[in-house]
């Protein structure tokens, strides 16, 4: 089976072609080169679109925009090639990067987005702490200093462990389907729907 796998969740988007479980590639770009870096992959891997079995695509939590990249390129992708989609939360793929770590993406306005049992909330970052715990994701480099300072541990700025790996959105993914089905992650509403409330 051979998988395109995305995330544009945060600052970081990543790109992956797997087969069966193997990334043949995998790329590092900002949310709004996923096509290009998604080109690259199959041109390097020898492959054309057409080829391909599904695709995955990370559904947040994260920035909207970022998200809503992400879920219109594998929506585009799929309709365009007749392919079934699976999402997977961003969180879960960051926590599948490290042993016994906990995820955290920076969800702007000093909050940060984790899991809180089987949920994914927004927490004020002051508030959120993970003592003896380690960190990972783009939330735990903003707020390292809180993060250290309450016991937990935060890998170097420039780990691996903080980058929401698409290979792991692959190996992650169960259900697949029609990609309007597919549902993001947002947790709040958007800026702009607060303002006009």
């Amino acid at each position: 089976m051979l998988i395109l796998a995305l995330d544009t969740a945060t600052s970081v988007a990543t790109t992956a072609l797997v087969r069966d479980g193997e990334a043949l590639g995998e790329a590092v770009t900002v949310p709004l080169r996923v096509l290009e870096a998604a080109d690259g992959l199959l041109a390097a891997a020898g492959v054309e679109p057409p080829d391909l079995d599904a695709l995955v695509v990370g559904v947040g939590p994260g920035s909207f925009t970022g998200v809503r990249i992400g879920l219109a390129v594998a929506r585009g992708l799929a309709l365009a090639l007749d392919l079934e989609v699976a999402g997977v939360s961003t969180l879960d793929a960051l926590a599948e990067g490290g042993t016994d770590v906990v995820p955290v993406i920076d969800a702007k306005r000093r909050e940060v987005f984790v899991r809180a049992g089987d949920d994914v909330v927004a927490l004020p970052a002051a508030a959120f702490e993970a003592p003896g715990r380690t960190c990972v994701g783009d939330g735990a480099v903003r707020y390292r200093e809180h993060l250290e300072r309450t016991g937990a541990v935060v890998p170097p700025d420039t780990s691996e462990l903080h980058v929401p790996w698409a290979r792991f959105h692959a190996r992650l993914a169960q259900e697949f389907r029609a990609a309007e089905l597919v549902d993001p992650i947002y947790v709040r509403a958007p800026d702009a729907d607060r303002m006009l409330a």
